[in-house]
């Protein structure tokens, strides 16, 4: 296959996301003393850092990657949604289809020393959204939707994906058969069916399909269970360092990491199903679709921190497939 024709391919691409918009705040610094008030390390701050996160990281995977992309989401009135509508519209996604509600901007924070994660705190209200800016949404992909190649729904659980906007999304897009890919979370699994793929990690694929993953029989079982249950296209399961599995209608094809450091798996997810969107609509099948993420994914997780892959790297690395 041409990996490379495909790849080249992303630039002709628009993709819509679809979910939590999050900023990521990173605090980096530096542990050489213990804290005498309490026993915890006491981190000396060196630098601040604002990423992308949720949804709006894989918006930004897709235009990194070279592809067109715009995001459809809640944010609040305050200071960090401001700053992420600006980081956004500096990495080039349409941010037309972010709506403002009186709720915090969902911040998730880390404390980085020593490349290690000392902790994490969130900012959040995980409500579902309703009424007015419900409707206002629902209304807005009405009109835009048929113009995209493909739909993500980034789920991250706060409070953006309900079941009643997957059925929409479904219903709008069934008529064109485009392409919906979803990135599920426990709990939600329910209000995905008829979407086109989800990507669930092996914690996830456990939950979701009520079957503990703990060797090949139980992760075959687990794969194929979601494909019935949800009547989707494909499942892909990430599975760290063991690669991923990917299960179409009677096929079942193993990927084995090419990860060859892992340094962070922040966002590693985020960039799977992006790659795998863009590729599959630039003219893959699944399965080499699924390859290009794989490859996608070893770049990021071999940085600290949110990050993103470029089509470079893409080309660089899927060179001797």
């Amino acid at each position: 296959m041409d990996y490379k024709k495909i790849i080249r391919g992303f630039k002709d691409r628009n993709i819509l996301v679809i979910g939590d918009i999050i900023l990521d705040h990173y605090i980096w610094g530096k542990v050489t003393r213990i804290s005498p008030e309490a026993p915890v390390p006491v981190v000396e701050v060196t630098r601040e850092s604002f990423l992308l996160g949720g949804a709006a990281n894989v918006a930004h995977n897709i235009t990194s990657l070279g592809g067109r992309a715009s995001v459809v989401g809640i944010n609040g009135q305050d200071i960090a949604g401001e700053a992420l509508m600006n980081i956004l519209s500096q990495k080039g996604v349409n941010c037309d289809g972010i709506f403002t509600e009186n709720r915090p901007t969902t911040v998730k924070t880390r404390v980085i020393a020593h490349n290690q994660q000392v902790v994490r705190f969130d900012r959040e209200d995980k409500k579902y959204v309703d009424g007015k800016i419900l409707k206002g949404i629902l209304g807005y992909l009405n009109s835009v939707i048929t113009l995209y190649d493909a739909v993500i729904v980034s789920d991250y659980q706060k409070g953006m994906v309900s079941s009643e906007l997957i059925r929409d999304i479904v219903k709008k897009a069934k008529p064109k058969d485009m392409f919906i890919a979803v990135d599920p979370k426990v709990g939600h699994f329910d209000f995905y069916k008829g979407v086109s793929l989800i990507t669930p990690n092996v914690m996830e694929a456990s939950v979701g399909s009520h079957i503990e993953i703990k060797d090949d029989k139980t992760l075959l079982k687990a794969g194929k269970n979601l494909m019935k249950k949800l009547s989707c296209k494909a499942v892909l399961i990430t599975r760290g360092e063991q690669g991923m599995s990917l299960f179409e209608k009677n096929k079942v094809t193993h990927i084995p990491t090419v990860a060859r450091k892992v340094y962070d798996v922040t966002g590693a997810g985020d960039t799977v199903i992006s790659a795998f969107t863009l590729a599959y609509v630039s003219g893959a099948d699944m399965e080499e679709a699924a390859v290009i993420a794989n490859h996608a994914a070893g770049i990021v997780v071999g940085e600290v921190g949110t990050a993103v892959a470029t089509p470079e790297q893409l080309l660089t690395v899927t060179s001797n497939e």
